[in-house]
């Protein structure tokens, strides 16, 4: 059984930062890829970025140059730095883990991410 426990959102201002955490209760190459999704109200969930198990990365087009995805192996978590935030941001963030083998995805439970204007 896999476990992912998300942490870090909140009420930040525009303009403000925030990092999102996403503990792993297993190792971080027990996954191809590792990611974070975010839903707003009334839209579907959609991917803001993702980190392969050799460490490359993309983003959506909306947070490029201002989210930054990244991995602590040791530690079994995956970061989420999200800076120059606006109200667009807001949103529930899931953090979501891949095994493309054997097909199975993992979520966590999300964590409520809110930006003020």
């Amino acid at each position: 059984q896999v476990q992912l426990v998300e942490s870090g959102g909140g009420l930040v201002e525009a303009g403000g930062s925030l990092r999102l955490s996403c503990a792993a209760s297993r190792t971080l190459f027990s996954f191809n890829s590792m990611g974070w999704y975010r839903q707003a109200p009334g839209k579907q969930r959609e991917l803001v970025a993702a980190i392969t198990s050799g460490g490359s990365t993309n983003y959506a087009d909306s947070v490029m140059g201002r989210f930054t995805i990244s991995r602590d192996n040791a530690k079994n978590t995956v970061y989420l730095q999200m800076n120059s935030l606006s109200p667009e941001d807001t949103g529930v963030y899931y953090c979501h883990a891949e095994m493309t083998l054997l097909r199975r995805n993992y979520w966590g439970q999300g964590t409520q991410v809110t930006v003020s204007s």
